[in-house]
């Protein structure tokens, strides 16, 4: 959710970084840090190194990379995107992902946020008013349970910029929201965060094995980012094409017909 939200400031300080984060991100530096201390410990070269914490800045290595936001990201790329992806969730052995505290912006959260939006919401032109009410009927009806879980360390943002390409493998920046999450809910944040379709669909679920009821969590998580996206992208925004609020209306229908 800090996607369309500016949460901090990046200085690039030689072969270094220093991200200081504004007042308006509570937690967001010491989860950054855990993350990387996490990281360097259990999957070094996945991230940046730590190097210092102070004040609200971390400052951590500077990893070279072009993100795969803006390429167009071809099948060698995605491949090394779901190796990276695949490392950072295994990467903290489950006695110390049991003290990690759950990442922002779970389930719960987004659920109540959506109900918010969708009581908020203006009549606007009949498809975009439609996926309100369908959304609101689907939502009072989903009840995922348990089925399906398997915890990972997640790192909370789906976006395609924070995945660097240099040229043989990726690298993962920003972990301002991450923690301990569960992979179906992750792999879904990403399928539908708005940078993995609106430049050209980059299709990452189904590179990971899933069991049955992972791959139908997976499904039933889509539909709540994807109702997520739906409001946020509801204001154009000069970083997306014209047109893509449009074409998230028809994602979300399809979405919640799947």
């Amino acid at each position: 959710m800090a996607d369309l939200q500016h949460t901090h400031e990046l200085t690039y300080e030689g072969d270094r970084v220093v991200k200081r984060y504004q007042d308006s991100k509570p937690g967001a530096a010491e989860r950054e840090w855990r993350a990387l201390r996490l990281l360097a410990e259990h999957a070094p070269g996945l991230a940046p190194e730590p190097i210092a914490f102070e004040g609200g800045a971390v400052t951590m290595s500077r990893i070279p990379g072009v993100p795969l936001r803006g390429l167009v990201a071809g099948g060698k790329h995605v491949s090394a995107m779901a190796e990276a992806l695949a490392e950072l969730h295994a990467a903290v052995p489950g006695r110390v992902l049991r003290g990690v505290p759950v990442r922002p912006w779970q389930r719960e959260a987004l659920v109540d946020w959506v109900r918010k939006r969708c009581a908020g919401w203006e009549p606007r032109e009949p498809l975009a008013d439609r996926v309100v009410k369908e959304g609101l009927r689907w939502l009072e009806s989903w009840s995922p349970g348990e089925a399906g879980v398997r915890e990972v360390f997640g790192a909370g943002d789906g976006n395609l910029a924070n995945f660097l390409w240099d040229g043989t493998r990726v690298r993962i920046v920003d972990f301002e929201d991450s923690g301990r999450s569960d992979l179906a809910f992750e792999l879904a944040e990403l399928a539908e965060h708005v940078s993995m379709w609106v430049d050209g669909e980059v299709e990452i679920a189904h590179r990971f094995e899933l069991s049955p009821q992972e791959e139908r969590r997976t499904r039933e998580c889509r539909k709540v980012h994807a109702l997520v996206w739906f409001f946020l992208l509801s204001h154009e925004h000069p970083r997306n094409p014209p047109g893509t609020f449009r074409r998230q209306v028809e994602r979300v229908l399809a979405t919640l017909g799947a």
